[in-house]
């Protein structure tokens, strides 16, 4: 079964307020078996629009991916990424 994967790209407004959603949504992105490949560091964008901070969270299948996504308890969380950064979210079916 292929595996499952959010990636997000994120230029954040407020890193102090930003903070308070890494820290909550790790536990639950967790809960759904998601491990992060990518979360930060250096990085380049030679096309497209320009983000500051990008993720790649990994799962076992691409069931799980959506189900962390629509979880109500993440949604909650997710709130708090977009009153503090801009972010674009892409749900994947890898290979």
């Amino acid at each position: 079964m292929p595996k499952g994967y959010i990636i997000g790209h994120i230029t954040v407004t407020d890193p102090e307020a930003y903070q308070e959603y890494i820290v909550r949504d790790t536990p639950i992105i967790e809960s759904y078996g998601g491990r992060p490949l990518v979360r930060g560091g250096t990085s380049e964008e030679p096309e497209g629009p320009q983000f500051d901070r990008h993720v790649v969270f990994e799962f076992d299948d691409f069931e799980q991916a959506k189900a962390l996504y629509n979880d109500p308890e993440y949604q909650r969380v997710a709130q708090i990424r977009r009153d503090n950064a801009s972010s674009m979210i892409v749900l994947v079916e890898g290979v």
